[in-house]
């Protein structure tokens, strides 16, 4: 039988890690296809830049949803896991 992995082993900054990874994504993919911060947040149905330019750092433990990340990987046209590399 397989033996599963104890989650006390991770290092106590995995999400806080994750979620700066997944902004820096997010931020490299937007600019590649040159698109700035608010046509991105209007894109995904906000009114102002401040939820993407907060997730993008990562400020104030602000980040991106799996919701926020399916639409902007559709809008974006690339497969959501492309955050998560």
């Amino acid at each position: 039988m397989n033996e599963l992995k104890n989650i006390d082993d991770l290092p106590s900054d995995f999400s806080e890690l994750l979620h700066k990874r997944i902004g820096q994504n997010v931020k490299r993919l937007r600019n590649e296809k040159d698109i700035s911060q608010l046509k991105l947040a209007h894109a995904i149905g906000y009114k102002s830049v401040s939820v993407v330019s907060n997730a993008e750092i990562y400020y104030n433990k602000v980040h991106f949803n799996i919701e926020h990340l399916s639409k902007i990987a559709y809008v974006l046209d690339v497969d959501v896991c492309e955050f998560f590399k």
